[in-house]
C-alpha cells in the first residue's frame, strides 16, 4: 500500500519508518523534506497551502500529523483545522479516495474531568483553544467524509514523551520541577507507542473506530512520576508547592478501546517508558 504522511516531523517520521520497514511506500510531505531518511519519499509542502503536491493515485492511507508553528490560536486554526481542509481539498483535485485517514488529535478535546475517568464515550468538552480547534477538525473530517469510501479516525494522544521529548527529564536535572500540591492526574504515551499506533491503526484488518483515545496504561499522578523520574536519575525528589495550573487539564483517559484492536504497547506505563529515556535509547528524527 502507498501512504501518504500529511506533515513529516518526529512523530510523522518514526511512523513513516515503521510503515517502511512493513514494506509499505511511504510519501511525507514536509515543508524540508531533505531532512527525512531514505526510507521516505520526501516532499515540498506546506500543509497551510491551498496549493499542495499531487497526491499519489494509488495511496490507500493518509496520515494528517502535524504540529502548530506556535502555541497560538491562529497557529492551531492554521496547522489543524485548515490544514486538514487543504488536504481534503486535495485529494477530492486528484479524485484519490483512501480507505482511511487518520487524524493525529489530542486528549486536549475532553479538557478537565477534576480527576475523573474519560473515555470515547465522553462527550469532549475543550477548555481551550487548543482542544476546541482539534476537535473542530475532526469534526471536518468526519462531515466531509460522510457517505464516501474513505474511514476517518482521530488518534487522540496524551502527553507524548520519548527521545528528545524530555521537558520533565529536564525539569527534574535542572531543579525547576515542583511536585503539586494536590494530586494532579497526567496522561501520557511514548513516542515509539504513539507511532506504533498510527500504522497499527492505517493497516488493521478491522475498520476503526471514528476516534481512539492514545495513551498507555496508567494515568499517573504527576508528583508520582517526578519522584520516579528524580530515582532514575539519582537526584533528591523535587520539592512540593505551587505547580501552577495543571497541563491538559486534572482527568485519567483510559485506553481499553485501542487495546481491544489487539495493540499491545511497547512502554506500557510511564515506568518502562522514562527508564528507557533516561537510558539513553532511541534515536530522535530530525
Amino acid at each position: 500500500m502507498t501512504v501518504l504522511l500529511a506533515g513529516c516531523g518526529d512523530l510523522g517520521t518514526e511512523a513513516g519508518l515503521r510503515f517502511a520497514a512493513l514494506g509499505h511506500r511511504v510519501v511525507g510531505w514536509r515543508r524540508s523534506p531533505a531532512k527525512l531518511p531514505a526510507a521516505i519519499e520526501g516532499v515540498a509542502a506546506d500543509l497551510g497551502s491551498t496549493n499542495l503536491p499531487a497526491v499519489p493515485a494509488d495511496t490507500t492511507a493518509v496520515v494528517i500529523v502535524v504540529a502548530a508553528d506556535a502555541p497560538t490560536e491562529e497557529a492551531y486554526r492554521a496547522a489543524y483545522v485548515r490544514g486538514a481542509a487543504n488536504v481534503l481539498d486535495a485529494l477530492e483535485r486528484d479524485q484519490v479516495e483512501p480507505e482511511r485517514i487518520i487524524f493525529v488529535s489530542s486528549t486536549a478535546v475532553y479538557g478537565d474531568a477534576g480527576g475523573g475517568w474519560v473515555d470515547e464515550a465522553t462527550e469532549p468538552n475543550p477548555a481551550g483553544f487548543s482542544g476546541r480547534l482539534l476537535l473542530e477538525a475532526e469534526d471536518l473530517l468526519h462531515a466531509r467524509l460522510a457517505g464516501t469510501g474513505t474511514t476517518a479516525t482521530a488518534l487522540r494522544l496524551g502527553g507524548i514523551y520519548g527521545p528528545g521529548r524530555t521537558r520533565l527529564i529536564d525539569q527534574v536535572k535542572s531543579g525547576s520541577a515542583v511536585i503539586p500540591e494536590d494530586v494532579r492526574y497526567t496522561n501520557r504515551i511514548h513516542r515509539d507507542d504513539a507511532a506504533a499506533a498510527i500504522v497499527h491503526l492505517a493497516t488493521m484488518a478491522d475498520v476503526p473506530a471514528p476516534a481512539y483515545i492514545g495513551v498507555d496504561n496508567e494515568p499517573a499522578d504527576l508528583g508520582t512520576v517526578l519522584r520516579f523520574v528524580a530515582a532514575e536519575l539519582g537526584r533528591p525528589s523535587p520539592p512540593v508547592g505551587d505547580a501552577g495550573p495543571a497541563r491538559g487539564g486534572n482527568k485519567r483517559c483510559r485506553n481499553e478501546l485501542l487495546r481491544s484492536t489487539g495493540f499491545a504497547f511497547t512502554f506500557p506505563t510511564f515506568r518502562e517508558g522514562y527508564t528507557d529515556v533516561v537510558a539513553g535509547n532511541g534515536v530522535r528524527h530530525p
